[in-house]
């Protein structure tokens, strides 16, 4: 024992001189150099070791200006870095909001899920992920060319003028921009770098209007006619309408030409993007018709629950996460500090949809019911889109709140007097709600912000701020979308019904989507294998004497 103590002794001492030797070393390596005796000696002395910044505050300097002799750049070598650096900020924000709007496709692709069901989740969840897809392929092709193809230069990335090609007409002695007419397929002089950013930004804005259609038609739509409708809306009513409002088209020139506050107003989208999405739902919903088992023989409406209450709440919380990118994205600009403002007004409108939507219904209903709070929720977020940028919190809230209302009274309208069969809520969400939005900012709008917006100098103000001809602007908007939209919606699924047709036949829809038109359950576990001979093709034909063949679900079940 004492041979053994003596030696971890002695071992212990040891490890301690070699810890303070390698500890000597280290510290003498951050010590200034002495300086050499003579200059012989100074010129041959090695440079010295860079030293570490904990704190940052010593890192990047004049050495790292880009410049003809390092070190020492000119005033325009500094000048140019710094407004490299602006616009490097700028489209790395643009991209990064755009990421986020991407990921809101996951968001609906759960909501929607959840609000539908069982016997049709592989379905709605396939269009949702194949919008992404078809949508982003048609918006290559032509809809970014016709949406931004005239919008100009773009200040905040960098002021490049290659989109300046606009198919105009003359009316009244003014300029009626209708479309772009360069960008397609992002070629020519369309390769560029910040086009390529706003190509990214402004397609996962479009494709976020072609997934609510979705919604409101799922459980009994086709997929081939889904998967046309994709290039429809990616390639025509969508881009059209966009660049009326964001491409310099003629709805933003309303100012300019007539004096109407700065034109139409949609900061974000509430209708360039939602309302789009929700009227294009409405005349494909109306078109397709209501599921069977929604209505009896008196019209009475049967409630047809989701199966998945938890994953549409999950999707709208994922949804709101999102639209911190879709809102304060839409400056297109980092270094504009609005940002701040315009994320927490759309943190607290979502708020005020979602509490007046659940007292609403429990109010008036007994119970709060949870996928109409969560649809407030998104009610929120949908109203404030476009005014986020030009409004104060407290009226933030206050549309917010109104929005919630609106959302119960418009399910509520649709449902029972119009016979319109929205299964997840999405006409009412996102067409109601993104017209109120933009009427709202023609009444809120404070004129804290906005100068030069559309090209008209002085900051936005709405009709309680001294403007009542922006309400005007935020009125003629969402008309205009109303009919544009919604005609060239209805003719284009009249047609699609008339030659491919529509909607699945009746043993189809009873059945559930998910086999015959996808070939396999979203739940196998639960519904057994895709064995249905509609579902296998010629595959099926063969073994269907073979296989028992799956009992038809009862209207309006599983």
């Amino acid at each position: 024992m004492r041979i053994g103590s003596r030696w971890s002794w002695r071992l212990g001492v040891c490890g301690l001189a070699l810890i303070v030797a390698l500890a000597g070393k280290a510290l003498s390596q951050d010590k200034p150099a002495e300086k050499p005796a003579d200059a012989a000696a100074q010129a041959a002395a090695p440079a010295p070791p860079p030293k570490p910044d904990p704190g940052g505050t010593a890192t990047g300097t004049i050495a790292d200006v880009p410049a003809k002799e390092a070190g020492k750049p000119t005033l325009v070598e500094v000048a140019d870095a710094v407004g490299h650096n602006r616009v490097a900020i700028n489209i790395m924000w643009t991209l990064i909001t755009g990421f986020l709007v991407m990921f809101m496709q996951a968001g609906f692709a759960l909501a929607e899920t959840g609000f539908t069901r069982a016997k049709n989740v592989a379905h709605t969840m396939m269009m949702n992920f194949m919008i992404y897809a078809i949508g982003m392929t048609g918006y290559w092709i032509m809809g970014f060319a016709l949406q931004m193809g005239g919008v100009g230069a773009l200040g905040t990335l960098g002021g490049t003028g290659v989109l300046d090609s606009e198919f105009t007409i003359t009316l009244f002695g003014k300029e009626f921009g209708l479309w772009g007419t360069k960008g397609f397929f992002l070629a020519g002089s369309s390769y560029d770098v910040a086009v390529f950013a706003l190509f990214l930004f402004q397609m996962v804005f479009m494709d976020t209007a072609a997934t609510i259609p979705t919604g409101a038609m799922a459980e009994r739509w086709k997929f081939s006619a889904f998967f046309i409708y994709g290039f429809f809306i990616s390639m025509i009513t969508y881009p059209l309408f966009a660049n009326w409002v964001w491409g310099g088209g003629w709805l933003s020139t309303l100012g300019k030409n007539f004096g109407l506050g700065h034109g139409y107003v949609d900061f974000a989208g509430s209708s360039v993007v939602h309302m789009v999405g929700g009227v294009t739902g409405l005349a494909g919903a109306m078109v397709l018709g209501p599921r069977i088992g929604k209505y009896t023989k008196d019209g009475t409406p049967n409630p047809i629950p989701g199966h998945n209450i938890p994953m549409a709440i999950l999707g709208c919380f994922i949804l709101a996460f999102g639209w911190f990118g879709f809102n304060p994205g839409s400056t297109l600009a980092g270094g504009d500090l609005r940002i701040a403002v315009i994320a927490v007004n759309t943190m607290l409108a979502s708020a005020a949809g979602a509490i007046l939507a659940a007292l609403y219904m429990w109010v008036v209903y007994g119970k709060p019911d949870p996928s109409m709070a969560a649809n407030g929720f998104l009610a929120g977020l949908v109203a404030i889109t476009a005014p986020c940028a030009f409004v104060s919190s407290f009226w933030a809230f206050v549309i917010g709140a109104i929005a919630g209302v609106i959302l119960c009274w418009s399910v509520f309208f649709f449902e029972r007097t119009m016979k319109v069969d929205d299964p997840v809520g999405a006409i009412s969400v996102h067409g109601t709600c993104g017209a109120w939005g933009v009427i709202s900012l023609g009444l809120f709008a404070d004129g804290t912000y906005g100068d030069g917006f559309n090209g008209v100098p002085s900051t936005v103000k709405g009709l309680l701020y001294g403007d009542p001809s922006q309400l005007v602007a935020q009125i003629i908007g969402p008309v205009v979308n109303f009919g544009f939209i919604f005609g060239a919606s209805w003719l284009f699924f009249k047609l699609l019904d008339a030659t491919i047709g529509m909607r699945v036949p009746r043993d189809v829809e009873l059945e559930g989507l998910d086999v015959p038109e996808m070939g396999a359950h979203g739940y196998p576990e639960i519904q057994g294998p895709p064995t249905l001979v509609h579902g296998m093709g010629a595959l099926g034909s063969a073994r269907a004497q073979a296989v028992p063949a799956r009992v038809v679900a009862p209207e309006g079940g599983r």
